[in-house]
């Protein structure tokens, strides 16, 4: 059977690594994952299309899956597949390398296509960074998720999460410590939402500018499952990390129905 074609399953190094997860996260915060994938996407191809906010999202979007019971691969800056141990960790578990910023991010791009025709589900962060917005709201995203989702037509789902900002800092592993210890003491609450499909089959793959305008519904998509979860703080975080940047140079500027 062709390889590319064959049903990917997640190696046990994988599973093991979201078994700890969800320890870690129980240990430091109270884990409340709402939503669900519909049975009919569960074995893939499907993209987990999830925001980010703090260094702690992996651990929780790792047990919020196991939860589910889907074991993703990760698209994942190549920084950490660079980091002794942790690199190798990642590449056993089949997770993705993408080196932004270079030649090699078409690859990851050709990678991820195959993989979803392999029937993995994929997750990614659209954003393609912790976001900067003051208020942390989901920012403008990368193209890379759209161009992934129309070039496979696997299915995107938006994953919601909100409180992980509360356990580690922007700058970890600076602060870590602290920031453990915080967490250890508050237990504060994480909250993750599994959305419902973003609207994306009527879009042509030929369109001009539709990596664009998917990249903007998935976005829009995204801000909206995770409005519930915050509702307590709709405009800004009540917790405050003194050694996060701000940037407002890519706020999301929602689409119009019209567009």
């Amino acid at each position: 059977m062709d390889p590319v074609h064959s049903p990917w399953r997640p190696p046990l190094i994988w599973r093991a690594a979201q078994a700890l997860a969800r320890v870690a996260v129980a240990v430091l915060a109270r884990l409340e994952v709402t939503g669900d994938i519909p049975a009919a996407l569960r074995g893939g191809p499907l993209i987990l299309a999830a925001n980010h906010i703090s260094p702690f999202d992996p651990i929780v979007l790792s047990a919020a899956c196991r939860q589910r019971r889907i074991a993703p691969r990760i698209m994942a800056t190549g920084g950490l597949f660079r980091v002794p141990v942790i690199g190798a960790a990642m590449r056993a578990a089949g997770h993705l390398r993408v080196d932004r910023g270079t030649s090699g991010v078409h690859r990851a791009l050709d990678e991820a296509v195959a993989a979803a025709a392999a029937g993995a589900v994929i997750l990614v962060y659209p954003e393609g960074r912790i976001g900067l917005d003051p208020g942390l709201w989901p920012e403008r995203g990368k193209t890379g998720t759209a161009r992934l989702a129309l070039a496979s037509g696997a299915p995107v789902i938006p994953v919601a999460q909100w409180g992980s900002h509360e356990v580690l800092p922007y700058q970890a592993p600076k602060g870590l410590l602290g920031g453990v210890i915080r967490a250890l003491l508050r237990r504060p609450r994480v909250r993750v939402h599994f959305g419902a499909p973003v609207r994306l089959a009527d879009l042509s793959p030929d369109r001009p500018g539709v990596a664009r305008l998917a990249t903007d519904r998935i976005i829009d998509a995204l801000t909206d499952t995770l409005v519930p979860l915050r509702l307590d703080e709709p405009d800004r975080p009540r917790h405050v990390d003194p050694g996060r940047p701000v940037d407002t140079s890519r706020m999301h500027r929602r689409r119009t129905v019209a567009d």
